[in-house]
């Protein structure tokens, strides 16, 4: 167990209990096309309502043009540790097809990306989802049809030390333990009332 495995109640799987979101990353090490594709298959695999598979992806490796334009429409902030991910996507949401409307396609997007990012902690690869990224920039900057919506960025790579993040804030935040609610504020009997 490393220092960032998951506490939990009951034992979970090792994927689950692994996963978290770094932002100290090696900038001089490869996720390998391989790899990229293997994500890439565990979220086209995902469940969606009806079948509809509406989650897409734009996807930049590290050097080339596409990582470049995603890059470009991330927050500075997070512009500031994401340029040393071996790979940047932007997870899309089709909202429509040629039936209409699809119902739950953000929620199905999700599901994709959760699958993608499990799929990175078998890789031996590291995930970290944003939501700190200009929306409107990415529709321009690859010219989305209408009811194409951009939902959440995703940098992809290895592990890296946490110093190359620079300031002692950063450092401190990359090494907190992680935390989340207890799990009877989380699973309910009724509202005022756990089920554990």
């Amino acid at each position: 167990m490393s220092d960032k495995d998951a506490e939990t109640s009951v034992p979970v799987h090792d994927l689950i209990a692994r996963r978290w979101s770094p932002r100290a990353l090696d900038e001089s090490a490869e996720v390998t096309a391989e790899q990229l594709r293997a994500l890439l298959e565990a979220a086209r695999w995902a469940p969606s309502y009806g079948n509809t598979q509406p989650a897409r992806y734009l996807v930049g490796r590290r050097g080339d043009e596409t990582f470049q334009r995603i890059f470009g429409t991330l927050s500075r902030g997070n512009q500031s540790w994401a340029h040393r991910a071996g790979v940047l996507l932007i997870g899309l949401a089709l909202m429509r097809n040629e039936k209409g409307d699809i119902p739950y396609a953000e929620y199905g997007l999700g599901l994709a990306g959760e699958n993608l990012v499990l799929q990175a902690v078998a890789e031996g690869l590291v995930a970290h989802q944003m939501a700190g990224f200009d929306a409107d920039a990415v529709r321009r900057e690859f010219a989305l049809p209408e009811g194409v919506r951009p939902v959440v960025a995703i940098a992809v790579g290895v592990l890296g030390d946490p110093e190359v993040l620079g300031d002692e804030r950063a450092i401190a935040r990359e090494t907190a333990p992680r935390q989340r609610l207890p799990l009877g504020e989380f699973a309910l009997r009724d509202w005022d009332e756990p089920a554990f």
